[in-house]
């Protein structure tokens, strides 16, 4: 049973995600808003939804150690399973803001959280910081994205662009209520997955932070999973990687930020994740780094050796805490 509410938990947070990013981004494009700030924001936001509902449902059932599991588990998958699995489909090249601005970002968001977590907590005005951190983040986003290239601006335009209908007040309504109906299935589902995996939690006899390092990290990566895959295979390499590092970002700051804050008391950091496992999400931001700067390209050898990392870390993780 516990099984099936974990499975209807991970549909339902999937397909509110689908709703959130569709209804947000066509309403903000009918707003005025430029497609390529839509991409580098508000899809990158709408796809964390399932990991900001899971941390707060899970804060406020006091597994706190899950959601902090959740946010480490996810943003090591998206870097190096699923970025790597995106190059090893096809050579993945890099654009100069990835480089120069968002490279070091999701590094320097690795580190603080790192810092934050070595004393066992995560506190409210820790959270406070992190929210702060999200805030600067978008904001330079924003100002950046007028910097790209017209290659770039054209891509965006391609894929968030509003197509004009007969009908737009009708269009607009139907927008907010797509993405009103995915925040409120995303809410339901993020309640039965946390409570199917700290159910099965108990009867695997293994940790809440196990459980959130692995199926509810993936579980909840399945919309970056599947952005990150049909942008690559449309060739959209821009919004593949903008995605990835913009939801692993926004992971850390806006995510565990909101989550530190919303619960009365602090976060528990248990020591397996505060010195294992969310020092392996820091090293796979590193591993980022000569991969992106060398040749600004990840190919399909660095991405399978990606991929192949991440395998190892999931297996140390069965054998070690099962």
């Amino acid at each position: 049973m516990a099984a099936l509410v974990f499975i209807v938990g991970v549909v339902a947070v999937i397909g509110g995600a689908e709703l959130v990013v569709r209804g947000g981004a066509q309403l903000a494009a009918r707003l005025g808003i430029s497609p390529l700030i839509i991409g580098l924001t508000i899809v990158a936001i709408g796809t964390s939804f399932p990991e900001l509902a899971v941390g707060i449902d899970a804060a406020l059932q006091g597994n706190g150690a899950l959601a902090v599991g959740n946010i480490a588990g996810t943003n090591t998958f998206n870097l190096l399973f699923i970025l790597g699995l995106v190059a090893v489909i096809r050579p993945l090249p890099l654009g100069s803001q990835t480089i120069r601005f968002d490279l070091p970002f999701i590094i320097g968001a690795a580190f603080v959280l790192f810092l934050m977590g070595l004393d066992g907590w995560l506190t409210t005005l820790e959270g406070v910081i992190l929210i702060a951190g999200a805030v600067l983040f978008t904001v330079l986003t924003v100002r950046n994205a007028r910097r790209e290239s017209v290659a770039v601006r054209a891509e965006f335009d391609e894929e968030y662009a509003v197509r004009l209908t007969k009908h737009p007040t009708r269009q607009l309504l139907v927008n907010a209520v797509m993405l009103l109906v995915g925040l409120v299935i995303i809410g339901f589902g993020a309640d039965w997955l946390v409570d199917g995996a700290v159910e099965l939690a108990r009867l695997f006899g293994v940790s809440d932070a196990f459980i959130g390092l692995t199926i509810v990290a993936i579980g909840t990566s399945a919309p970056e999973i599947v952005t990150a895959i049909v942008a690559t295979l449309r060739n959209e390499r821009d919004i593949a990687v903008g995605n990835l590092i913009g939801s692993s970002v926004y992971n850390i700051l806006l995510i565990l930020g909101v989550t530190s804050v919303v619960p009365i008391g602090d976060i528990p950091v248990p020591p397996e994740l505060a010195f294992v496992d969310i020092p392996v999400m820091v090293a796979a931001t590193l591993a980022c780094m000569p991969v992106f700067i060398s040749h600004r390209r990840v190919s399909r050898l660095e991405g399978a050796i990606f991929v192949s990392a991440y395998l190892a870390y999931f297996a140390y993780l069965v054998i070690s805490r099962t």
